[in-house]
């Protein structure tokens, strides 16, 4: 006889359920530091490498647009178990690529697999616990989905070193075979998540949406590389992009049966809690992708102490997680949430008077007040922004959500990716003027830098070894100046964010 009530607690459905995220948030960075070793094996170059992270996100992105979709179609429950197993399926296949080819439609099914878990596993839990009950296990949610990315850099750096990159995909087996068998075993459909009968299927809003996420991950991923708006191929592929999410958009809202309810952005509490979010996630995940690069490119970090530097996130998230339930009944959610933001601020403002004498201590600090900062931020924001919404209205509004944050967290990287190009172009320019014989100093360092070459060379070698030398040591701190401005940049859109959370109140406070 099939099951019509819940039949465990909801800490038990939880456990199944964070362990699918947290395998998914994982691989979204486990691979970035065994890149190069990735791209030995399978003969390619490093920028043709940057594919096996593109095909991930673009799949993930279309999967989370999905899930509402899906669901009606299959059924939550078997949907779930579907993308576990098709994940773990995937990552066999990535393990044992060997080729280009192979490795990236491994990982697109891989991210498609993936993409579907997160806000499934959101809608669960949002739903399993009752609303007095949700922080607490939104908390809990919210710290295996900040520590999984921040593990990913430093478990991803460590396999390489000491095993082979292929294990960084084997060890999502036997957690994903598990995760299956246990969600089999407990999962229970609510009445209003069962499969239906006669699903119609969007056919124009899946190829829109499709199209429109694909190629704008493309224009973002390769953009900078191409001169933006400079190649002929990223303005046609931009245009497309653009006119593909106006028809998606257009097409969600005039479709009765549309393949996104579009209709919750006019919750004012859901828009407003889903518009910080969406900021907010592109700050966290641009600067994450940023620092790694930092290190390794102006200080000679290796992939495992850059990705080493990332941990005292996860530390500062594992702190938050006992602090926020002391100060989360005296202070309120939006007090937290603010607080939240200016703890993600401080972090960012911390990285914008930075130097190349830091070392793993000194970036610790800053990197504690993002672990703190994003715990408080995201804890009480995911389910303040679903507060007005009904259970069955859930399953959409995280899928879209979480869609939403995605794109605003590929849009950021990208766009920090371009603001470091430019502002240090920009501050190379300004040191470049004082390169002259004009300058007192710039003629006391020539000199001494040849006096010390010259011991083991001629004259006009040593001089022009001196030249060289005093040029790579602009372009470094013009380049570290790029990261500075931008990380300031990041503080000051951070610390913006704490005035609308009075608009998050309001709404909040009218739907009581």
């Amino acid at each position: 006889m099939e099951e019509t009530t819940q039949q465990h607690s909801p800490w038990a459905i939880a456990c199944p359920v964070l362990m699918a995220v947290f395998i998914f948030a994982l691989n979204e960075t486990i691979s970035n530091v065994a890149l190069t070793n990735i791209a030995g094996a399978l003969s390619i170059s490093l920028n043709e490498s940057t594919w096996i992270i593109t095909s991930y996100l673009m799949a993930s992105g279309i999967a989370i647009a999905l899930v509402d979709f899906l669901s009606k179609m299959l059924g939550r429950k078997n949907l779930f178990i579907c993308a576990v197993l098709l994940f773990t399926i995937s990552s066999l296949c990535c393990a044992i690529s060997n080729s280009m080819l192979m490795m990236v439609l491994s990982r697109f099914f891989q991210g498609i697999g993936g993409g579907a878990l997160l806000p499934l596993g959101q809608a669960i839990i949002l739903e399993s616990f009752s609303p007095q009950e949700r922080q607490k296990a939104m908390a809990v949610f919210g710290l295996v989905f900040i520590i999984a990315p921040v593990a990913g850099p430093i478990l991803g750096g460590w396999i390489t070193e000491n095993w082979c990159w292929q294990w960084i995909f084997l060890i999502d087996i036997p957690l994903g075979l598990i995760c299956a068998f246990w969600l089999h075993k407990i999962l229970y459909d609510p009445p209003y998540a069962k499969k239906q009968a006669h699903v119609h299927v969007d056919y124009l809003g899946i190829i829109f949406l499709s199209t429109w996420l694909i190629t704008m991950q493309i224009v973002l991923d390769k953009g900078n590389d191409a001169d933006w708006f400079g190649s002929s191929w990223i303005c046609w592929l931009t245009a497309v992009s653009v006119i593909c999410a106006i028809l998606f958009f257009i097409s969600q809202f005039k479709n009765k049966e549309s393949l996104i309810n579009l209709k919750i952005l006019k919750e004012p509490a859901y828009f407003w809690g889903t518009f910080i979010q969406v900021i907010l996630m592109a700050v966290f995940l641009a600067s994450a992708s940023l620092l790694p690069s930092m290190l390794q490119q102006l200080m000679g970090y290796t992939s495992y102490l850059s990705g080493l530097s990332m941990g005292s996130r996860g530390i500062g998230s594992f702190v938050a997680l006992f602090v926020y339930f002391l100060i989360a009944r005296k202070m309120g959610d939006i007090a937290v949430a603010g607080l939240g933001l200016f703890f993600l601020g401080l972090g960012s403002w911390f990285f914008g008077i930075i130097n190349l004498e830091i070392n793993l201590s000194t970036i610790a600090l800053p990197n504690l007040f993002y672990g703190i900062g994003i715990f408080f931020a995201l804890t009480p924001l995911v389910p303040l922004s679903c507060s007005t919404l009904s259970n069955k209205d859930l399953t959409n509004a995280s899928g879209l959500q979480n869609l939403l944050k995605n794109t605003g967290g590929a849009i950021g990287t990208s766009i920090a990716t371009t603001m470091i190009a430019r502002f240090s172009q920009a501050h190379q320019a300004m040191m470049v003027e004082h390169l002259s014989y004009a300058n007192e100093a710039f003629n006391e360092r020539i000199y001494a830098l040849s006096a010390n070459f010259s011991n083991f060379v001629d004259a006009v070698t040593a001089q022009g070894m001196a030249y060289s030398s005093l040029y790579r040591e602009l372009l470094t701190q013009a380049r570290l100046w790029g990261y500075i401005e931008t990380f300031r940049y990041f503080a000051l859109a951070t610390f913006l964010l704490i005035p609308l959370l009075y608009f998050l109140k309001n709404s909040t406070k009218k739907a009581e």
